[in-house]
């Protein structure tokens, strides 16, 4: 007797008793549909800014312009200089010369960083899909790391290459028992090196991790080998140069990156969070649903996070980048599946794990959209800057504040729109490829630092007043933003525009026109 020819309720029974035989399949089908659709969502705030509003992008962006300009402009060669370095720190510097040929520096700097979070967010689905063959709970509470501080401040090189060290893992899992391999991974970790070194350390750890898991033996110390080609790159090429450094009171920075793991525009948001993602780590840990073969990666890279410095070779946050990447990891390494819990404890979960990056997504758009505007403001104070001039950029950035300041970088702007000399570039002699060929400052000495409240006071504002610098290299004018306006400003300042959140102001007596 077929279905067909069952009674009506004997069918009824059959039909549902089918379903329920099925759902694992139908639970994987959902998630899968629903990760695309998240991971694709997760180029929002690019979308919605006209201006990306990572405190670090105008920085990257003048630093793009004077290495595509390669001192053909006399006037921007007159300040710069760009020295290339074979180093673990270029990915979207090199991506950036096509591109900016292509469309423009300015387009070709938001496409690139629009790509990375979708890239990011593919990256963790290709992880779990590649160990479990299902896009499920792991991954979902995983994409609430796809924007982290680290993409959040615009450490784009990180960024990418973390991206790619996800694929390359995924990769790396699906190709085992392939003997040629190897073969494919030589160039991959030195893809990954290239766009950032602790990236390539991400993909070595958790490579490294997965190898242990599978043998518990001394192979796993040796299995990373293909990863290895860049230990000879930088043995032969020149690159820069930098101490190691903890840093001052380095026991309480680090208490601090730990309760920044998630910083980004709200507090509350940020924290629960954090809280919530360790509290489901710690309760699948206790429910043994951690798979190990990304639970000794996330482990490591936690514990590096500990005992790395804050400097290496002159980048900073090289431990909080470990944080950001370790909790990310330990997210992917829950394992609730289908098959362990019931059909609705399951869906329950499935749904309800991209609630935070929903939540966090959606902050993240809001803040950006309004501060792209706000952006969009404040350059007017570039119309009232002349080509070539030496700005003094100076940004107040309230200590007690939660958010991530937007705007600590914006007088790079003028580097790219105006040729001017700046002092927000990442430009400190015998660490970063660009350098000034005149005294003048870098970054980050256009930060007012101090509790919100006080007097904002500027008559010792060392870029526009010192003595210290030559008169035909000092700064002829200055360039205020900040949510008040200055109650002092350098003698004989004489402000000539006034906009909402900032100012300009001709200097006195700093070395003639521009």
């Amino acid at each position: 007797m077929t279905a067909a020819t069952l009674p009506a309720p004997q069918r009824s029974r059959a039909w549902i008793s089918a379903r329920i035989s099925a759902w694992p399949r139908a639970a994987q089908a959902d998630g899968f549909w629903l990760g695309i659709v998240l991971a694709l969502l997760s180029c929002l705030p690019v979308v919605c800014a006209h201006y990306p509003q990572m405190s670090d992008y105008p920085a990257h962006l003048a630093r793009y312009y004077v290495m595509l300009d390669a001192a053909r402009d006399p006037v921007l060669a007159r300040y710069y200089g760009f020295t290339w370095q074979w180093t673990g720190n270029v990915g979207v510097d090199l991506a950036i010369r096509p591109l900016a040929t292509l469309i423009g520096l300015e387009p070709a700097g938001r496409l690139i960083t629009g790509i990375i979070p979708p890239l990011t967010a593919f990256g963790i689905l290709a992880v779990e899909w590649s160990l479990r063959r299902r896009i499920g709970v792991g991954s979902f509470l995983a994409l609430a790391f796809v924007w982290s501080p680290m993409m959040l401040i615009g450490l784009l090189n990180y960024a990418l290459g973390q991206a790619l060290a996800l694929w390359a893992f995924a990769a790396w899992v699906m190709l085992g028992g392939r003997r040629w391999r190897w073969v494919l991974f030589l160039p991959v970790g030195l893809v990954v090196w290239a766009c950032h070194l602790s990236a390539w350390g991400v993909l070595g750890v958790m490579v490294f991790g997965y190898e242990w898991q599978a043998g518990r033996s001394w192979r796993a110390f040796v299995a990373p080998w293909p990863l290895a080609l860049p230990v000879a790159v930088m043995m032969f090429a020149h690159g820069t140069n930098g101490a190691f450094s903890y840093g001052a009171y380095w026991w309480v920075y680090k208490q601090a990156i730990w309760l920044k793991a998630m910083r980004d525009t709200s507090y509350p948001l940020d924290y629960l969070g954090e809280v919530l993602v360790g509290a489901a780590v710690l309760f699948a840990g206790i429910a043994r649903r951690i798979d190990m073969r990304l639970g000794w990666a996330a482990a490591l890279l936690l514990a590096l996070s500990i005992a790395l410095p804050r400097h290496i070779s002159g980048g900073d946050y090289a431990d909080y980048r470990m944080i950001t990447a370790g909790l990310m990891v330990a997210c992917l390494a829950i394992d609730l599946g289908p098959g362990k819990l019931d059909r609705a404890a399951y869906l329950a979960l499935l749904f309800a794990a991209p609630g935070l990056y929903v939540a966090r997504l959606a902050v993240t758009t809001l803040s950006w959209q309004a501060d792209s505007a706000q952006t969009g403001r404040l350059l007017e104070a570039l119309d009232h800057i002349p080509r070539g001039a030496r700005v003094a950029s100076a940004v107040l950035v309230p200590r007690d504040v939660w958010r991530l300041d937007h705007f600590e970088h914006i007088g790079a702007y003028a580097v790219f729109r105006n040729d001017a000399l700046t002092n927000a570039n990442f430009a400190v002699a015998h660490i970063h490829m660009l350098h000034l060929k005149v005294p003048f400052y870098a970054d980050p000495s256009q930060r007012v630092m101090q509790p919100s409240g006080l007097r904002v006071d500027l008559s010792h504002f060392a870029p526009a007043t010192d003595p210290a610098i030559p008169a035909g290299s000092a700064a002829q004018y200055l360039w205020y933003v900040g949510a008040r306006q200055p109650d002092v400003l350098p003698a004989g300042a004489v402000v000539i525009w006034r906009g909402e959140g900032t100012l300009v102001a001709r200097l006195a007596n700093r070395g003639g026109t521009a």
